[in-house]
């Protein structure tokens, strides 16, 4: 899991290296560390999110390990499956 804040001092290099992450890979999902609900990195639920709560995972996998679950709004099927073992 990988923090907002933690990819640099100020916005733009913030936005740079999470730009360099995502193409080498190493980013495909972001999460609400408030809620630990993670989903798509282009769903609309996340695009207001405050930096400060912001987070980023390689994988689902990574996601699940952290305790968080699958945003019911760009991961239907996925929230589905996790809602019924919940």
């Amino acid at each position: 899991m990988i923090f907002h804040l933690n990819l640099g001092p100020d916005p733009d290099t913030r936005r740079r290296q999470l730009a360099s992450l995502i193409r080498a890979g190493k980013i495909k999902l972001g999460g609400y560390k408030k809620n630990k609900i993670y989903g798509l990195l282009n769903c609309a639920s996340g695009k207001g999110m405050k930096v400060e709560n912001r987070v980023f995972f390689k994988d689902e996998n990574e996601a699940l390990q952290a305790g968080y679950r699958p945003c019911a709004r760009c991961l239907r099927e996925a929230y589905k499956m996790w809602k019924l073992t919940h």
